[in-house]
């Protein structure tokens, strides 16, 4: 017995670093608040999408699960005056929304670009009561904006109430956004790489396990309810040649092509509104009437557009009626995220993917012999064309994978997906979210945390102890109480105690007889630093007025002396942010 107690002791005592990390507690709470808010945001992502198929069987009368989408009629009185009516509701909640919950609501990306993954609670509610109206009542937008929302949102809660880190409370609400694009498409991978790709901003080995296990259960809560996402049922090839991959190349752009068409749309959309003088709260009635009208032609254009994909993967559609939805449903998704409907464009994406790639392929088919079929295309041209509106390839490919179970269908996919990729980021620059980020004036180009940038202040940093002296000081005066080697620079005020400029105390000794006032010695009299400015603005701005060092005011208009920063303190600081940062990315504790 004492034998085998001291080979016990021995091994726990020399276990390898790897599995002691795994029993670390903070790792271990991290899954157990990964996967608590796996489990809610499964039970939000079956609840929201029960609520929406209510509404569209008791608004629209339908005898089928809710499937808008998937109708070849639709009552037309109900098709014009549903959404319309839906959207003057949509309006009057803005309004009392705006009233009672002031502020602009915080994505997720947001929220860990800027903000350490801070959310608020209450704005996320909001967002999804007005997703789920609008999507409710016909708008062609889809819910996964509001599962992701209220999924991280939820997540970062539970964070901040444990006083998680900030980076750990990050990986939290990317954990939220992959349980909840996990459920709503049954695809753990898929799921856990929208969080790596599009909210955290980076994929690192220490956060794999708390973003799998949160989309893992939240898959599970909804095999539980019997509400997961039906797989795709279509027939594929056994392999792809290497010669079909130039036609799955030129697919890929003209999806990056289509893309950007269609978030400039949404953009020209919002700005015919907003010149339009139309009221705000009025605006989405006017874009229902408008999706409206177009159902009357096809009802494939309202709603998400689920039942419709998988008819067009069904090929059940014409080529002169995919192309007539293709330009439908892209201009019923414009104008209803224009009008003000709230919502995204990520299903919206992969259903235009679908009729792009159909429309591709039956093309091709007129002018080869032995062309792609127009299914592969149109699951190629599914992924691509998300990739191209929202981001994140290694998403997209996965879910192709997960959807299908085909390997040589997920090299191709791949394959277009890269080309989609590098052409919206070498033609447009965005995707669709941070597209409305730079229209917005924020510099975000992904989830990755800059917002240690924005709380780095000169404030923060400043030396608050300056000594300064009166400007009309005569020279001997200057010169004996500050002798070499006493101090670098001296702050000059004027007469009623502003900012005057710096004198470097070697000029000032070395410039004897040369000089007879000490005004001719000032510099950077109009280059001073405001507290409330970055560590990136005051560093630029050393490097404009090639200073060593600047003044800080409070005002420049007041000039009153706050301090003094040292470009050197100052690129120090910012160099260990960025190597905590740089630690962060990297997974390092």
């Amino acid at each position: 017995m004492a034998t085998q107690g001291a080979t016990v002791k021995g091994w726990v005592l020399h276990a390898p670093l790897a599995l002691r990390a795994l029993v670390r507690a903070d790792e271990i709470w991290l899954a157990l608040l990964a996967a608590c808010t796996g489990v809610i945001a499964g039970l939000i992502v079956v609840g929201i999408s029960e609520v929406t198929l209510l509404m569209h069987r008791v608004l629209f009368a339908l005898d089928n699960n809710g499937r808008l989408s998937g109708l070849v009629h639709l009552d037309p009185v109900r098709a014009v005056l549903v959404p319309t009516i839906g959207g003057l509701a949509l309006g009057l909640f803005g309004l009392l929304a705006a009233r009672y919950a002031p502020g602009r609501p915080v994505d997720p990306i947001e929220a860990n670009a800027l903000y350490g993954g801070r959310m608020s609670m209450r704005d996320s509610l909001v967002v999804v009561i007005q997703t789920v109206l609008s999507n409710g009542v016909g708008a062609s937008i889809g819910l996964e904006a509001g599962y992701t929302q209220i999924g991280s949102a939820v997540a970062s809660r539970l964070g901040r109430a444990f006083r998680v880190r900030r980076q750990d409370l990050r990986v939290l609400v990317g954990c939220g956004a992959a349980g909840a694009i996990g459920a709503a498409f049954d695809a753990p991978i898929a799921g856990a790489f929208y969080a790596f790709e599009l909210v955290i901003g980076t994929y690192a080995l220490v956060n794999l396990a708390p973003v799998t296990l949160a989309s893992i259960a939240a898959i599970l809560v909804t095999h539980v309810l019997g509400d997961a996402a039906p797989s795709l049922q279509v027939q594929l090839p056994v392999t792809i040649a290497g010669t079909d991959y130039l036609p799955i190349v030129a697919l890929g752009v003209v999806s990056a092509l289509v893309g950007i068409a269609i978030m400039r749309a949404v953009t020209m959309c919002e700005s015919l509104f907003r010149k339009s003088r139309i009221p705000v709260w009025l605006r989405p009635a006017i874009g229902g009437l408008i999706v409206g009208l177009m159902a009357l032609i096809t009802p494939a254009v309202m709603s998400s557009g689920h039942m419709a994909m998988r008819l067009g993967l069904d090929a059940q559609f014409g080529l002169q009626q995919v192309a007539i939805m293709l330009v439908l449903k892209a201009l019923a998704s414009a104008v209803s995220i224009g009008s003000g409907f709230r919502g995204g464009l990520f299903f919206a994406s992969l259903f235009l993917g679908v009729l792009t790639g159909t429309l591709f392929g039956d093309l091709l088919a007129l002018v080869t012999i032995n062309p792609l079929s127009p299914v592969v295309c149109a699951l190629i041209s599914m992924s691509a064309l998300a990739v191209a509106i929202v981001g994140g390839p290694l998403t997209m490919v996965f879910l192709a994978l997960e959807s299908t179970g085909s390997l040589p269908l997920t090299s191709a996919v791949l394959a277009a997906s890269v080309v989609s990729s590098l052409t919206v980021r070498r033609t447009f620059g965005y995707s669709f979210a941070t597209w409305r980020f730079h229209l917005r004036g924020e510099s975000i180009r992904s989830a990755v945390d800059i917002g240690w940038m924005r709380t780095l202040t000169v404030g923060r940093m400043m030396r608050r102890e300056v000594r300064t002296i009166r400007r009309d000081s005569s020279l001997a005066a200057v010169r004996r109480d500050f002798p070499l080697g006493s101090a670098q620079r001296i702050v000059l005020v004027d007469e009623h105690d502003a900012y005057a400029g710096l004198v470097l105390v070697p000029e000032l000794h070395g410039a004897e007889g040369n000089v007879t006032r000490l005004e001719e010695l000032v510099h950077y009299a109009d280059v001073m630093l405001l507290p409330q400015m970055t560590v990136k603005e005051a560093v630029a701005l050393f490097e404009t007025g090639e200073a060593d060092a600047l003044v800080v005011v409070d005002d420049p208009k007041r000039r009153m002396v706050l301090g003094e920063l040292t470009e050197q303190f100052a690129l120090r600081r910012y160099s260990e942010e960025l190597d905590r940062s740089r630690r962060e990315l990297s997974g390092e504790r």
